[in-house]
């Protein structure tokens, strides 16, 4: 015991024993106590960013002390967690900005998209048809025959067969007067959806709330069963 406390009162002796040695430790203990915050941290950008700061820190210990180990290891492992960390930001950037996009997606898909007339009463497809083409409603009025629900104009459609493992259509969609669509090509949707992150990003929020109005649909029909 004896023992332990000269070793601690020797090395607090050196750590004070001048300017240099007091910012050394300094810098040491920032570096560990960023090694410990990014062990409570939930998130990638957080922890990219305290391990930044605790290689500065341990890098500037290895230097002042010197201690050559310390300064090795925190001077290779501080441009990785540089370049990792700017990688992480600029894609939390991006997927903010993708989110933001994703709101006006109908506007920048015109130009991949042709445009279809549909005279009162046509069909557009039918219910196990082969899903090729996602939709975009300019004018008019079309029905879901089965639900009886209208599409309105601006509303992108047809996008679950288009992902769905069997690629067949789930509804018969029908104009109830002259209308206007634009349509583009499956294999075009697929390409955007993997190459532009505010595609992808309307294209998960159609197929969820879908997903959740049929949902809902099927509550509605099971408590109308249960009262009757």
């Amino acid at each position: 015991m004896d023992a332990l406390l000269v070793l601690a009162m020797a090395y607090l002796t050196e750590a004070v024993s001048s300017p240099r040695q007091i910012i050394a430790h300094l810098a040491a203990l920032l570096g560990v106590g960023l090694v410990m915050a990014g062990a409570l941290v939930r998130t990638m950008t957080p922890l990219r960013w305290l391990a930044v700061g605790s290689n500065i820190g341990l890098l500037s210990y290895g230097l002042l002390h010197p201690s050559p180990i310390t300064m090795s290891i925190a001077a290779v492992l501080l441009p990785i967690n540089i370049y990792r960390a700017v990688e992480v930001t600029r894609l939390t950037r991006r997927v903010h900005r993708a989110t933001t996009a994703a709101e006006h997606a109908g506007l920048w898909l015109k130009p991949y998209m042709k445009t279809r007339r549909l005279r009162a009463g046509k069909t557009l497809f039918s219910k196990g048809d082969r899903a090729e083409h996602l939709y975009l409603l300019v004018s008019g009025e079309l029905e879901l025959v089965g639900t009886g629900r209208l599409l309105e104009p601006g509303r992108i459609f047809g996008e679950i067969a288009l992902f769905s493992p069997s690629g067949l259509r789930t509804q018969t969609v029908r104009a109830r007067g002259a209308c206007t669509l634009l349509q583009i090509h499956d294999s075009t949707v697929k390409q955007l959806y993997y190459q532009e992150p505010a595609f992808g990003f309307h294209m998960i929020e159609l197929l969820a709330e879908r997903l959740s109005n049929d949902v809902q649909r099927a509550e509605r029909q099971a408590g109308g069963e249960t009262t009757q």
